[in-house]
């Protein structure tokens, strides 16, 4: 627990005071976002065209200095699972970097091409899943199983094979669902630090009730639930600090640097604890927003009717004339109802586990 609390507080100065001078560099250099020339340009973030961008740096330096730190000043060891968490996260965000490399620096809006895009996360993807399936501890653990997973384990092996095509799965979905809800100030952050709140729960009550510490039938064989729940911490402290400059009216955005890499790191903790489909109601504002892109698209091919007024959801509302803060406020709500409602069937399972 000392590590967990540690850990984050370093993370969270770091981004805190780190994201002010990045700010600063950023808008010497003249390095902002620059806006979508499509349907977008009559929502009001429009008017936003030229904020700092690329902010997503400050939270993956602030996390992997606040790992580093908090396990030296506690002198416990730093284990598999968290720095393949922490390499998914860094590796997704560099993708991310060079998607926002190539918006503000040639000035295309749309950065990277899709097809470029995905193969990035897909390389990412695929180097994390092999890894996880290697490094077995005292008691053959390894940091992911060959198995889907709920509250635990399912059914049999689905093969090293398959589970690599599910890891990239994840990784591009979780990803981009990150990236789509990142369009409104803080919208992204505040909804991702609720969903890592989760994750220090949930590595810390793993902790507490690991078969390899007590060997009962109502256990968890995670590899290393209390170092889950470190860098969970410490990316939730980045987030928190880069939050003060991140909310409406926002001093800088993440960009995909950002974005990509939170997606990266909540994949990487659902599938080292083993929760990958409970996932789904814990990131259940995520799921929403990239299904009313999915909506929205289909509705267009298939009929050439639009659903909403705008893709991704949160722009529908601002089109409809409700205020941004509003729209912010309310759908933090909305994820930490999903959040809760994840939690109670996470402990509710460990309830009907035989004793």
């Amino acid at each position: 627990m000392k590590t967990i609390l540690l850990s984050g507080a370093i993370s969270m100065v770091i981004a805190l005071i780190g994201t002010r001078p990045t700010i600063s560099v950023l808008r010497k250099r003249k390095l902002g976002q620059q806006m979508r020339l499509d349907g977008a340009q009559a929502t009001p973030a429009l008017a936003k065209s030229g904020t700092p961008s690329m902010g997503g740096i400050v939270i993956i330096i602030a996390s992997l200095i606040g790992y580093v730190a908090g396990h030296l000043f506690t002198d416990e060891p730093m284990t598999a699972s968290g720095v393949l968490v922490l390499f998914l996260m860094t590796g997704l965000g560099l993708v991310g970097f060079v998607d926002d490399f190539i918006k503000v620096f040639m000035r295309r809006s749309l950065g990277l091409r899709s097809g470029a895009k995905l193969l990035g996360q897909g390389i990412v993807g695929a180097v994390f899943a092999v890894l996880a399936l290697r490094f077995p501890d005292g008691y053959d653990l390894t940091p992911a199983s060959e198995h889907i997973s709920f509250l635990t384990d399912l059914g049999v092996s689905i093969g090293p094979v398959l589970f690599v095509i599910w890891v990239l799965l994840m990784t591009t979905g979780w990803s981009n669902g990150v990236n789509l809800t990142d369009g409104l100030d803080g919208l992204a952050t505040g909804s991702s630090i609720l969903v890592l709140a989760a994750y220090v729960i949930i590595g810390t009550w793993q902790e507490r009730n690991d078969c390899t510490i007590a060997l009962t039938p109502n256990c968890y064989d995670v590899r290393d639930p209390v170092d889950a729940a470190v860098v969970a911490a410490v990316v939730m402290g980045a987030c928190f600090g880069f939050l003060w400059w991140n909310a409406p009216p926002a001093k800088i955005f993440m960009g995909d640097t950002g974005s990509l890499a939170l997606g990266g790191a909540i994949t990487g903790l659902a599938i080292v604890t083993r929760t990958e489909l409970l996932l789904l109601l814990l990131g259940g504002l995520f799921v929403i927003i990239t299904m009313s892109v999915v909506i929205q698209v289909g509705s267009y091919k298939l009929r050439h009717k639009r659903v909403f007024k705008i893709a991704p959801l949160q722009h529908h509302f601002e089109m409809i004339g409700w205020a941004e803060t509003t729209i912010v406020v309310r759908f933090w709500l909305i994820a930490g109802m999903f959040v809760a409602l994840g939690l109670g069937i996470f402990y509710g399972g460990w309830l009907q586990l035989p004793r």
